[in-house]
């Protein structure tokens, strides 16, 4: 039987996908595993699992029992409700919040740190903000692009950032792919923004790149469509960043 070098091309990547797929589910911690389980978790939540991959995600940032954790733009709670489980009780989750988020999810946010006692909830302008000190990791999931739109001093804060942080922490960025090169171009119509342009940024202030993940990668995503739209919204081509503070 002939086999052709196309097909034992594509056999050899769908080997190495299906390898790749196996090493990140072994090397996905139980109380991870357990966190994103939880039968307490809303549906609405656990169903947006197989695009956002919580799992995979948490256990690249390294998160683990008893850490210290900051967490920008947590309205919503999708990993919010995941961290404060993983951290357990000896841990703390800081969520910190735009003052415009307070009137469509203050209310819930609230609600939210009363029923875990392990997190608090902050409304703050973060060009204003003061981080806690020896924070374990932080992360800006989704709403790196956001701060540029609501006029925040980028700069500034991940220099906060990297101040709260211990040495070896981690800032974990996960957000919107926008077409190759084109900067902050279509950020404000498209919620979309250039990894170069996050990771430019971010290592400005200090940090290094530890990983750049292709986990949330979509070849089928269409950069020219806004993030919100019928058809795009939970599947966008998506980059993960892990930077640490040396």
């Amino acid at each position: 039987m002939h086999i052709s070098g196309i097909t034992i091309t594509r056999l050899a990547t769908a080997s190495l996908l299906l390898w790749t797929q196996l090493s990140l589910a072994q090397a996905i911690p139980d109380y991870i595993q357990k966190a994103v389980s939880n039968a307490a978790r809303p549906t609405a939540m656990s169903e947006r699992d197989p695009a956002r991959k919580p799992a995979e995600v948490l256990a690249l940032s390294g998160i683990k029992p008893g850490d210290t954790v900051v967490e920008f733009a947590g309205f919503g709670q999708y990993y919010t409700t995941i961290l404060t489980e993983v951290v357990g009780p000896n841990g703390k989750i800081h969520m910190y919040d735009l003052p415009y988020t307070e009137e469509r999810a203050g209310a819930d946010s609230k609600a939210f740190i009363t029923a875990h006692p392990n997190t608090t909830y902050n409304v703050v302008n973060y060009n204003e903000i003061k981080l806690p000190e020896n924070v374990d990791i932080v992360f800006n999931m989704l709403y790196y692009h956001d701060l540029s739109l609501n006029e925040i001093d980028v700069a500034a804060l991940n220099k906060k950032v990297f101040a709260s942080l211990k040495s070896g922490g981690s800032f974990i960025i996960e957000d919107h792919n926008a077409a190759p090169n084109s900067g902050t171009r279509d950020t404000k119509a498209l919620h979309r923004i250039d990894p170069e342009v996050i990771k430019k940024e971010v290592l400005a202030a200090g940090f290094k790149l530890a990983e750049e993940s292709k986990l949330l990668t979509s070849a089928d995503d269409d950069h020219t469509k806004m993030v919100f739209s019928p058809g795009t919204r939970g599947t966008t081509d998506r980059t993960l960043l892990k930077f640490v503070k040396p």
